[in-house]
């Protein structure tokens, strides 16, 4: 009940507030994006892979500017360019994907701070890049974060069976004739394209959170891959709304608020365990 309340809330003050509706809509699209998808992260254990894409973040906000082009064109160019380099290196003999986040995720964040650095023309807000400003989304940004949202569902649910099926096992997945590694190439894309969307939303420091959270709530919740995977979405869904509301009623920064309502959704289904 009290959650139906806080939502009803919430609703209202966005009627006032056109801001806020627009950072209601961005959290959404990142949201639903990032939920179903979010659910392989959980199945694949790969927590430290979204990790290790969002250090890299940086390096595109900096080259962005650098280079006189929107900074989260940047960042999409340089997450991506990372996820397809770490998975052509995952194939190298001898070289494990813990070692190969590790390096790309703090070689990444170390010269992305020192070219940061050299941009003395260039004022850089960055705790706003390193915890989200969601509360600042423009509508044309907006546009942007459903059109991503859009392209990575559809994406998925074309994926999907074939994705699922290298998830269960990849030897029996690879006799029943799936292409493993376009598969696992086009999956890792498709996580650097989240990764770059929920940065405006949470920040680079709690992107990977928009992946884990929701999606290991939503486990107790699910007797089947589809459903944990709609669950997630919702839980995500529900968290950018009680996260605003709680940065709205005590001004509190958005983007962790929403990361900690994730957080209390994951805490709850372990009651349920």
């Amino acid at each position: 009940m009290m959650l139906v309340t806080m939502l009803v809330m919430m609703l209202v003050m966005m009627i006032m507030d056109d801001f806020l509706i627009r950072s209601a809509l961005a959290g959404i699209a990142v949201a639903l994006a990032s939920g179903p998808l979010g659910a392989f992260v959980v199945w694949r254990r790969m927590a430290y892979f979204g990790g290790a894409l969002s250090h890299t973040a940086l390096l595109g906000v900096a080259l962005g500017f650098l280079l006189g082009v929107q900074p989260g064109l940047g960042v999409a160019f340089v997450v991506m360019a990372a996820a397809l380099m770490l998975g052509w290196l995952n194939g190298v003999k001898g070289l494990s994907l813990d070692t190969l986040l590790g390096i790309v995720a703090h070689g990444a964040l170390a010269v992305g701070l020192i070219v940061t650095s050299l941009l003395d023309t260039v004022r850089i807000d960055l705790m706003g890049y390193l915890f989200g400003d969601i509360l600042a989304v423009g509508v044309e940004e907006v546009w942007w974060l459903w059109g991503g949202a859009g392209f990575v569902l559809a994406a998925l649910i074309k994926l999907w069976q074939p994705l699922l099926s290298l998830t269960v096992h990849a030897d029996i997945a690879s006799v029943e004739g799936v292409p493993v590694r376009r598969v696992e190439l086009a999956f890792m894309v498709l996580l650097a394209l989240v990764v770059a969307l929920a940065m405006k939303v949470v920040g680079i420091v709690l992107v990977t959170s928009m992946l884990v959270i929701p999606a290991a709530a939503a486990r107790s919740f699910s007797k089947t891959p589809e459903a944990m995977a709609i669950a997630a979405a919702v839980i995500g869904v529900c968290s950018v709304g009680i996260g605003l509301w709680a940065s709205y009623a005590y001004d509190s920064p958005a983007g962790p608020s929403i990361v900690a309502a994730a957080t209390l959704f994951f805490a709850l289904s372990l009651l349920k365990r």
